[in-house]
């Protein structure tokens, strides 16, 4: 059997004893590897995947999902306004809505094109300087706006952890938070806390060398 395919039946079996009873999807991240080495996991029937940049995501993805219009591809970088049209017609979910102007040109976009995503708020959970994301006090009256005024499909949220930290907190904390605000989908976990992120809830975990392998650059 391929190693690919081997470390996600390993990855999948692991999640499900964590969580027998609740679905959990994984996202393949398969940034940066070439299509040759996410075959065999397309071949072998699994349908989520991940990119972080629209270009790569275009150039990879565009001729495979016209064959397999079943995959799902979930943008889980951060996604620049002038990208937006791109990124609505090529991915199925987009994680990393964190401003109004990404959700009006979100929205505007899904018009013309006639296509509807579905999304996650990324929350920085941590308050830090240096990443993307709602702040906890601002969490609601983003929802709000995006959910009541702008009508778009916001499943679910979406954290990245700080790096230096123990992640199960922060994992914890956006439970919380989905929890209070009724939303059901949480993204949160990667290859290295991905049990962790289960264990509170997450229902996305978005794996990339865990499955793939190293990266190379």
């Amino acid at each position: 059997m391929n190693i690919i395919i081997e470390r996600f039946n390993k990855i999948k079996s692991n999640i499900d004893l964590q969580a027998p009873k609740k679905p959990v999807n994984i996202i393949a991240v398969s940034k940066t590897f070439p299509l040759k080495d996410i075959q065999p996991l397309v071949d072998y029937g699994h349908v989520h995947f991940g990119e972080n940049k629209v270009q790569e995501a275009i150039s990879k993805w565009s001729e495979i999902k016209k064959q397999k219009p079943n995959l799902k591809l979930h943008m889980i970088g951060k996604l620049q306004s002038n990208k937006v049209k791109d990124a609505v017609k090529i991915f199925d979910y987009i994680h990393s809505l964190d401003n109004q102007k990404l959700v009006d040109i979100s929205a505007k976009t899904e018009t013309n094109l006639n296509k509807k995503l579905q999304y996650f708020i990324q929350v920085n959970i941590g308050n830090e300087l240096q990443k993307s994301g709602i702040h906890i006090d601002e969490l609601d009256a983003f929802y709000n706006y995006c959910t009541k005024e702008i009508k778009l499909s916001v499943i679910g949220l979406m954290v990245l952890p700080p790096n230096d930290k123990s992640s199960k907190k922060y994992f914890k904390s956006l439970e919380h938070l989905g929890s209070s605000l009724a939303i059901r989908e949480l993204s949160m976990g990667m290859s290295s806390d991905y049990i962790d992120a289960v264990n509170c809830g997450s229902t996305f975990v978005r794996l990339g060398s865990s499955i793939f392998g190293n990266r190379f650059k």
